[in-house]
């Protein structure tokens, strides 16, 4: 049975993965100097996915209280 921590580890693992994905992608469209607007929007979502992986990564580290 899946714990919430696997559950987290699994969608980091697919976050991570997305994430480099899209740097290459991203990567060749700046070197081709590709459609402007498209290459922002993947830019955006790349954040948007740095954000997401910072957010699972907290989850997985306990509160402790001083």
């Amino acid at each position: 049975m899946l714990t919430d921590r696997d559950t987290v580890l699994r969608k980091l693992h697919e976050l991570r993965s997305e994430h480099r994905d899209l740097d290459t992608v991203i990567s060749r469209l700046a070197l081709h100097q590709m459609d402007q607007l498209q290459l922002q929007r993947l830019k955006k979502r790349k954040l948007l996915l740095k954000d997401e992986i910072s957010w699972l990564e907290s989850r997985l580290i306990p509160d402790n209280i001083a």
